[in-house]
């Protein structure tokens, strides 16, 4: 029998409490509804949670629409976690979710994704062989110039993966779901709704049980498309994921509209939009349906590499570069709003995709196509990286933590609301005795885990997603209250927090 362990919460999850108001303080998750205790908690979901049981099953509760059907949950909107039902004799080692999808690693390797369907891949869909395409995928490329002059800023409402509540108020019961657009006012309306569309399982084999779960998902009161809904507002069921015979994944990272999965021989692969160079292709590619190895990753099957080695963007190639600098494979992952980073084995950070805040940590605002070495952590051995809306975190091997990109809300606690365009060392006194060892991130604000039980946060609070009893943003730490418990590992969503606690004796 192992240890005893529960789930806190704090911050917004709509429907995870009866009046819709957001947890100010860490309280305690009802006990799955199939009563079994909890390995841990997962990243990501905007405004439902995710958490593993002992039996390795995935729990969702909370929702993200305003008709109380969400297909990130099962079934309705609920404050109890329940089994998400898509296979029924599927282990589940580790999940993470984005904005409006999840993705989940099974103990054989597999890798399951659904909910909004661009993230979802659908190995029936046609090739199509455009401008720097990636043979296999479906893919619309923008050249660089467009891209850059109509990249999204801060404040433009069309960025779904910036979503916010809009209110508390238990009777209107209304939260910005993937499927609604902003009026000229800047209002939300759900004229847009969401529909489901049928993917075909399709990977290395096929179950039995995975076909009932997908009656299962049919049976139920789903959320019917009206006339307005497009092609590109719809919700996937789970779907297996295909990826050549004998890959074996052991972890996946959920962004915006991105996905990047890890496999056991340390090559990454990624797929879903990648209009800002999230995907590390090389190209902006605004849709890859296929999941694509990730080029500059890939190290040589012959040879001892080469003398570092730049290409004309200044971009490090991994697979050109002495192993001693970048080690010899890859061994975690984040995903941010639109921008990603990989952790190596000798505790390099490489990091891709969109710049505008100097999240990549290159010392620029320009976007990052390919995977670059974040030359200024050179010296220092990252063993934990995490990624935000807009920011990055690192945490080394001394437990020290490190962050870049943009600040509005005091994400980076750095003690200011200054972007950082290279990594930075968080320096604040409540943190001079202790020693982190996980780091996390919601869409502006970061929570972090140290070797003493502790859990920090700061950033941004308005929906009380630091745990502190109020919503005032926080730019520096602050410890959040746990009381008679010791956190054994934590996890931000989109804007809420949850911790793995266990009683102090």
């Amino acid at each position: 029998m192992g240890e005893e362990l529960s789930i806190r919460m704090w911050g917004y999850l709509p429907a995870a409490s009866i009046q819709r108001a957001p947890f100010l303080v860490p309280t305690p998750v009802p006990p799955s509804s199939a009563g079994e205790g909890w390995r841990t908690v997962c990243s990501g979901g905007c405004g439902f949670g995710v958490a593993i049981s002992e039996s390795g099953k995935i729990n969702t509760w909370g929702s993200t629409n305003d008709l109380g059907q969400c297909y990130m949950i099962t079934g309705k909107e609920q404050e109890r976690p329940e089994p998400y039902l898509f296979s029924g004799d599927a282990n589940i080692v580790q999940a993470a979710a984005g904005w409006a999808h999840c993705a989940a690693v099974t103990e054989k390797g597999e890798v399951f994704t659904w909910g909004w369907s661009e993230c979802v891949p659908n190995a029936n869909l046609t090739t199509t062989d455009g401008q720097g395409a990636v043979a296999g995928a479906i893919s619309e490329v923008l050249d660089d110039s467009s891209a850059q002059t109509g990249r999204p800023s801060v404040n433009e409402n069309s960025d779904c993966a910036d979503s916010t509540p809009t209110s508390f108020d238990a009777s209107r019961r209304s939260t910005p779901s993937s499927g609604q657009d902003r009026s000229r006012n800047g209002t939300l309306s759900s004229s847009n709704k969401l529909k489901l569309v049928n993917t075909k399982t399709s990977g290395r084999k096929s179950s039995g049980t995975l076909d009932k779960a997908d009656d299962s998902l049919k049976r139920r009161k789903v959320v019917v498309a009206d006339e307005e809904t497009t092609d590109d507002n719809v919700m996937a069921p789970p779907c297996m994921v295909t990826l050549d015979p004998g890959v074996i994944i052991v972890s996946v990272a959920a962004g915006g509209r991105h996905t990047l999965a890890l496999s056991d021989a340390g090559k990454v692969w990624g797929w879903g939009y990648g209009g800002e160079g999230q995907l590390g292709l090389g190209s902006r590619m605004r849709l890859v349906s296929t999941p694509q190895i990730i080029p500059h990753l890939e190290r040589p099957s012959t040879g001892s590499g080469s003398s570092k080695s730049r290409n004309s963007s200044g971009v490090v190639n991994f697979s050109n570069s002495p192993s001693d600098l970048l080690g010899t494979r890859v061994i975690g992952l984040a995903c941010g709003g639109r921008h990603s980073a990989v952790l190596t084995d000798s505790g390099a950070v490489l990091s891709f995709g969109w710049g505008l805040y100097g999240q990549c940590g290159q010392g620029s605002t320009d976007d990052e196509l390919s995977p670059a070495y974040i030359s200024s952590l050179g010296g220092i051995k990252i063993t934990g990286i995490a990624a935000g809306l807009w920011h990055t975190m690192f945490i080394s091997d001394t437990g020290d933590v490190y962050s870049c990109g943009g600040n509005q809300f005091g994400q980076l606690g750095t003690g200011g609301d200054q972007a950082e365009m290279l990594p930075t060392l968080v320096d604040a006194s409540v943190l001079e005795n202790e020693q982190g060892v996980l780091i996390s991130c919601g869409a502006r604000h970061t929570a972090m885990l140290t070797e003493s039980g502790k859990v920090f946060c700061w950033g941004w609070n308005k929906y009380g997603q630091l745990g502190v009893s109020d919503t005032v943003d926080r730019d520096s730490p602050a410890e959040v209250a746990l009381n008679d418990c010791s956190a054994k590992s934590l996890a931000c969503g989109w804007w809420h927090t949850l911790a793995l606690v266990r009683e102090k004796e």
